[in-house]
């Protein structure tokens, strides 16, 4: 039952009771939901709308035939099915622990293969302390940093989970899964779920406490480093422990869900005969207001109604030059934070804890680039491409990862003034004023100021001039995708190894990522027999 609509403060007994009214059913026996949205459309009656899963006595289709409601219908859920490892060769190891590594470990543990896992960062908790330390004092730990480590780059975000895939087993599985190691409940049926960087770490240790209780074997600040290959199959892998050690893993199945920040392991893979090609991706900058404007204008007040959380947005624009400039990853009530994984370059990324609380609102506002961008054919030129802006962004933040930082105002005027109005930077270690001129190539810069322009079209107060745009984001997707058989989701140079997830182009957000290491074991398991 579907685009049900019900007010803010209605009850679950209220809600059952107008389930009945409408459909005109007496004997329900149980009413879950199945999905809430929230209508903001008309500010004067903000309300919810629901998708109800509906248990009634009797003849379910009878009950639909004669319901007075019209959008119900019978539900035919696919649900997901464990994986069965029949196999008595080699464990199958996974390369990273962002979500999908983890949920492709999770999978093959279940499945009883006995998966090892590696990740070149370190615990969660012990990775959270590395972060803030690189916050507080701008020392950055190239091994532990907000992406690499346990739970990979989403682990400091908003935690969405909402995606543009299509919502299947594989989804559900996720979603269930994260429930059951600590996220809130509500995920299963929120439109746009979130599980906030607090929860994240939860999750992610519970994860990794089933894995290794299901007979999974964790190996952290352990970096894949070199592959053996021999007449196009996979032999071993080789890695390097946290002490300098180099050792050898006999491998017939490596799923390399490595992120999109893994680039010493991209040259590697491709020095060894991984075939890979360049992607589009986009760069940009986080841009920050007062969350207090955002509700203003998408509920009408400046303080969020009653049952709703902080307000949030997506915008999308398409420009006369061509290009599109749009809002990704937004962060109601969270910060913007330095997100840099290598010496001497520079990079944001948003973050929100559940609650989101805090008194800015922030989005990435990135422009789209293609490889015709990128100045070369080389697979890896996208992440050179990404380097170039990092370091300039580096430098023009005066070292130390200070951000480059710049008004909507100075930036719409090509001057440098001081970031002093109504918005506080959130980023840390923190930013100094800068021309965006000596960060991006100059159409990002042209592209950025022209969408700002039209963008209180879209959002009353976007284009604020007091809001500030802290450089640079680069990391928004992976600059490569490694090619892939479609059917075995195998190299399509090398047996043996399955790219997987955001880092190998086939995701975009911890969902889609996490449902493609979902599929990956199924993979797996199936080439195993």
């Amino acid at each position: 039952m579907s685009n049900v609509p019900a007010a803010l403060s209605m009850t679950p007994a209220e809600l059952k009771q107008k389930v009945s009214d409408l459909t005109g059913w007496r004997d329900i026996c149980e009413i879950k939901t199945a999905k809430r949205s929230v209508d903001a459309r008309n500010k004067r009656n903000i309300h919810f709308l629901y998708s109800f899963d509906v248990s009634v006595s009797g003849d379910e289709e009878q009950a639909v035939r004669d319901s007075l409601y019209k959008d119900v219908f019978i539900l035919h859920e696919e649900r997901y099915t464990v994986p069965v490892w029949r196999s008595k060769g080699l464990r199958p190891v996974v390369a990273g622990t962002g979500p999908a590594g983890m949920m492709t470990a999770l999978a093959l543990a279940e499945a009883g293969a006995r998966p090892i896992v590696l990740e070149r960062g370190r615990p969660v908790d012990r990775r959270r302390a590395d972060v803030n330390l690189f916050w507080e004092t701008g020392k950055l730990d190239p091994r532990s940093n907000v992406q690499f480590g346990e739970g990979g780059a989403g682990t400091f975000s908003d935690g969405k989970l909402n995606t543009g895939i299509k919502k299947d087993a594989f989804t559900r599985k996720v979603l269930e899964e994260f429930v059951a190691a600590g996220a809130p409940e509500e995920i299963l049926w929120q439109a746009k779920p979130h599980v906030g960087t607090d929860n994240l770490s939860v999750v992610v240790r519970n994860i990794r406490r089933k894995i290794i209780e299901a007979g999974g074997e964790y190996r952290f600040e352990t970096r894949l480093s070199d592959i053996e290959v021999k007449d196009g199959v996979l032999r071993a892998l080789t890695v390097e422990n946290a002490d300098g050690s180099i050792e050898e893993i006999a491998a017939s199945a490596v799923v390399l869900a490595v992120g999109h920040s893994a680039r010493d392991t991209f040259e590697m893979l491709l020095n060894r005969g991984v075939l890979m090609e360049r992607k589009p991706f986009s760069v940009g900058a986080r841009i920050e207001h007062p969350q207090s404007l955002i509700n203003l204008d998408r509920y009408g007040t400046a303080r969020a109604p009653e049952g709703l959380g902080a307000a949030d947005y997506k915008l999308a624009f398409h420009l006369n030059n061509g290009r599109s400039v749009y809002t990704f990853c937004m962060c109601p009530g969270g910060e913007v934070v330095a997100a840099a994984s290598e010496e001497g370059r520079l990079v944001t990324n948003g973050m929100s804890e559940f609650a989101r609380s805090k008194p800015n609102a922030n989005s990435a506002f990135l422009v789209g680039v293609t490889p015709d961008d990128f100045g070369s054919d080389h697979p890896l030129a996208g992440v050179e491409f990404q380097r170039r802006i990092e370091e300039a962004a580096f430098r023009a933040g005066g070292g130390g990862y200070r951000a480059p930082a710049q008004t909507v105002r100075d930036l719409l005027r090509g001057k440098i003034g001081e970031i002093s109005g109504k918005v506080c930077p959130s980023y840390r270690p923190g930013v100094e004023p800068a021309d965006f001129r000596a960060v991006f190539p100059r159409f990002v810069v042209d592209s950025i100021c022209e969408a700002l322009k039209q963008a209180d079209k879209k959002l009353k107060g976007f284009a604020f001039p007091d809001a500030v745009l802290t450089a640079a984001e680069t990391r928004s997707s992976s600059p490569v995708r490694m090619l892939r058989n479609p059917e075995t989701l195998q190299s399509v140079s090398i047996q043996g190894l399955y790219p997987c997830g955001e880092g190998a182009g086939y995701a975009g957000g911890i969902m889609s990522a996490a449902a493609d290491g979902l599929r990956c074991a199924a993979k797996i398991c199936e080439a195993a027999f």
